[in-house]
């Protein structure tokens, strides 16, 4: 894209003689080498060069006064480009079938996720319910691979020592073959009827006395189950049954049996003591025995580990389970992005700038919908010379006029400068984005005009800008009163002055110091259409001759640039 080049209105301040080499090249229109008949031209012009370069009074050659006054100055670089839209976004379709919902029209604003269409899925519906259920299935196979792989490791199901164990570690076991077999001796239970008037008083941890019918010995238990139900026992006696759990002293075996008595209630009966565990612990799946945590004789806890088991058939069907629950999951979201692309949301909050279908239409995979502009804010892109680049950073303000908008001036800022260059015709331009947010009266693709202020000085001490010499000095007439400062020329008429520079425009450049309000200075203008150079030998530069009448005899306007040579600079007068 060919952006707008922006250009400097004024002149730059002396920066190793780069700017003004870039003010003579914007200047000048053609450029020739003048050959050796030309020297006496040369010759003449050293007038100009007397006094470290600084004009003189010269026979023929005539010059323009002007006051040093106070101005305002304002250096400027100035450009035009087109707006564009902070953001722009053409909505496309990935689905094709009947539109059934567009509610929308051009120029209405919508919200980011706002819906804009809606395409008939059915199709797609029943599809995606499969692919629901098929993931269903998958998942509920692989949670039990998952517990078939939990089982390899045998566990006991309650606390208790084990006494015995029926494999060895490499042992193939099937499942439901008994591998240990565990039991908890510490404890013993009795089981034994009360009354049931009496028992349905009775609650779980209720302290009982426990008689051993043997010895008469008393045992103090805890009541831990006492039956909802009654039974009815010979004779028409209604009982219910109380479990007690008492601690073994290391004398009690199944072969005792017990009485119990609850708060002076005595049970109608009397019962064998059990262990409070004894099971055989059985394998779930089938395996080999890979090792064995809990010998016999020791001690587990409920849910401890007895032995482990491996089994490649086992962690096979877990991966292939996993493997299938992956494809599933994977087939499903297909489905819900595919049903997604029949509901079109818009990406961005903006402003519908066209739309072109409509309900009832058919939609076509790739084709644009419809388009939404961002318009919070408008940007407008400017290419920059090279030589002015360094000046323009981001932040600085921008002065945004359109024809469009009869009088009325807005304001940018600098929001990106970038150092990615485009060269042409030997000169490269770098492209700076100016964003405007009051954007009132304009529109995407008006023309404008911008200006970036470089430099601003109020009510300065100013002189024309062809009033400057190169070395930073300046001619003053006689009768000015900085004159007692100068270096007197041939005749006396004219004073070399030198002065200190600030702010600059297309005009105007401000004394800071050197000058003084009352002062004259004295220039010779540059005049005429035509333009052309002589290459001035030993390094002095480049002599330009502008069209026009000779002073006294036809020789033209000269200004001279210098560089060219060894110890030369790009430069001028």
């Amino acid at each position: 894209m060919n952006l707008p080049a922006l250009r400097r209105d004024a002149p730059q301040r002396e920066k190793s003689g780069r700017a003004s080499g870039a003010l003579a090249r914007k200047l000048l229109r053609k450029r020739v080498v003048i050959p050796v008949a030309a020297c006496a031209l040369a010759g003449a012009f050293a007038l100009r060069l007397a006094g470290g370069g600084q004009p003189g009074s010269a026979a023929g050659l005539t010059y323009t006064t002007a006051p040093v006054e106070r101005r305002d100055i304002t250096a400027q670089i100035t450009g035009s480009g087109a707006l564009e839209a902070a953001n722009s976004y053409s909505v496309t379709s990935l689905a094709e079938g009947n539109i059934l919902t567009a509610d929308f029209e051009e120029g209405d604003q919508v919200e980011e996720g706002t819906v804009l269409y809606t395409i008939d899925a059915s199709d797609l519906s029943s599809t995606l319910e499969q692919a629901q259920i098929a993931l269903e299935q998958a998942q509920r196979s692989y949670d039990s691979r998952v517990k078939d792989l939990e089982k390899l490791s045998v566990t006991a199901p309650k606390a208790g020592r084990v006494l015995s164990l029926e494999v060895e570690a490499g042992d193939d076991v099937s499942a439901g073959q008994t591998v240990a077999t565990l039991r908890n001796s510490d404890v013993m239970t009795l089981e034994v009827p009360f009354l049931s008037d009496e028992a349905a008083g009775f609650r779980v941890g209720q302290s009982a006395s426990v008689t051993l019918e043997s010895t008469f010995e008393t045992l103090e238990g805890t009541i831990s189950k006492v039956d909802r139900m009654d039974t009815v026992l010979e004779g028409g006696m209604m009982v219910r049954y109380v479990t007690v759990e008492v601690s073994n002293p290391g004398a009690l075996t199944p072969s005792q049996t017990g009485s119990v008595t609850v708060d002076g209630c005595a049970s109608a009966g009397s019962a064998p003591f059990e262990y409070a565990a004894e099971e055989n612990i059985t394998a779930e799946v089938s395996g080999q025995v890979a090792s064995i945590q809990a010998q016999e004789g020791s001690w587990v806890n409920r849910g401890g580990v007895i032995l482990t088991l491996t089994s490649d058939s086992v962690e096979d069907s877990l991966q292939s389970a996993a493997d299938s629950l992956r494809n599933a999951q994977l087939s499903l979201e297909s489905r819900q992005d595919q049903l997604d692309n029949y509901t079109i949301t818009s990406p961005i909050r903006g402003t519908v700038i066209d739309k072109n279908y409509k309900a009832g239409e058919t939609s076509e995979a790739g084709k644009v919908l419809c388009s939404i502009y961002d318009l919070s804010y408008l940007t407008m892109t400017l290419s920059v010379d090279e030589l002015d680049i360094s000046d323009i950073e981001v932040g600085q303000k921008v002065s945004i006029t359109a024809d469009a908008v009869e009088g009325k001036t807005y304001t940018g800022v600098v929001t990106k400068v970038s150092v990615a260059g485009t060269s042409s015709g030997g000169t490269t331009t770098y492209p700076v984005t100016v964003r405007i947010d009051e954007t009132e009266g304009l529109l995407p693709g008006m023309n404008v005009d911008a200006a970036i202020t470089l430099q601003s000085a109020s009510g300065v001490l100013a002189i024309p800008a062809g009033a400057l010499n190169r070395g930073n000095t300046v001619l003053v007439t006689a009768d000015s009163p900085s004159a007692a400062n100068g270096t007197a020329m041939e005749g006396g008429e004219y004073y070399s002055v030198p002065v200190e520079i600030g702010a600059s425009d297309s005009s105007y450049i401000e004394i800071t110091s050197g000058l003084q309000e009352g002062d004259t200075v004295a220039y010779i203008p540059t005049t005429g259409s035509g333009r052309f150079e002589m290459m001035i030998p030993g390094g002095m530069g480049v002599a330009t001759f502008s069209d026009g009448a000779m002073p006294g005899g036809g020789m033209p306007n000269i200004t001279v640039s210098a560089g060219g040579g060894p110890g030369g600079g790009r430069g001028g007068f």
